[in-house]
């Protein structure tokens, strides 16, 4: 079956995080050290289990609001939503925009499918590919998160295609594979450290179904 659309994953595919402990303690007037890492990443776990929830501006607030408040539990001290959101900063990988291009001049439709909050098309845009895919698909605006396979339906849709026309790219096996495989689409893992599947978005193009 052609292959006539490309789903990616966020978060590890198309964006990378900046040390956001570095940023934070800069925010704070601290020392960046293990404390600070530590109370970074229990706040990152708490926000990937609940990304789901901040629905809408308000929902996403909360959210918001929350993971600050963890971050003050964990370092003993005041961290506001501000300083939070100013220490999280995200980068395109610099192999997307051009495999992104190269995607789209073979006339496939690229939709991003992410475990995110509704304010993925904006951190899309910031890091400049807000207009290389064609639709954005979240677990926020979904209901569901992956590896729950109902998450592609709407990038189906969106790319109207079925699901033997897909090809979904993403890093994490348990979700992006998993969920891709259980809605009856192919599944490619990318893993820049060479420990399986494709080192570069550039490959993809050798994946895909003529």
């Amino acid at each position: 079956m052609t292959t006539r659309a490309v789903f990616l994953d966020a978060l590890g595919t198309l964006v990378e995080l900046e040390p956001p402990w570095t940023h934070l303690a800069a925010e704070l007037g601290i020392e960046p050290g293990e404390r600070v890492v530590a109370a970074v990443r229990k706040e990152m776990d708490y926000y990937a289990a609940h990304a789901h929830e901040g629905t809408d501006e308000a929902a996403l607030a909360d959210l918001r609001a929350r993971c600050a408040a963890l971050l003050s539990r964990e370092l003993d001290c005041e961290v506001d939503v501000e300083q939070m959101m100013r220490s999280i900063r995200f980068r395109a990988y610099p192999d997307a925009p051009p495999a992104l291009a190269a995607l789209h001049e073979r006339g496939l439709a690229l939709v991003c499918v992410s475990n995110w909050d509704v304010s993925l098309p904006q951190v899309l845009d910031r890091c400049g590919l807000g207009g290389a895919v064609d639709g954005v698909v979240t677990s926020a605006g979904t209901g569901v998160r992956k590896p729950d396979p109902a998450i592609f339906a709407p990038a189906l849709e969106l790319a109207g295609c079925a699901p033997t026309e897909a090809l979904h790219v993403g890093d994490r096996p348990e979700e992006d594979l998993a969920g891709a495989e259980a809605a009856g689409i192919r599944g490619l893992l990318i893993d820049r450290n060479g420990g399986g599947g494709i080192a570069s978005l550039a490959e993809i193009e050798d994946h895909l179904r003529p």
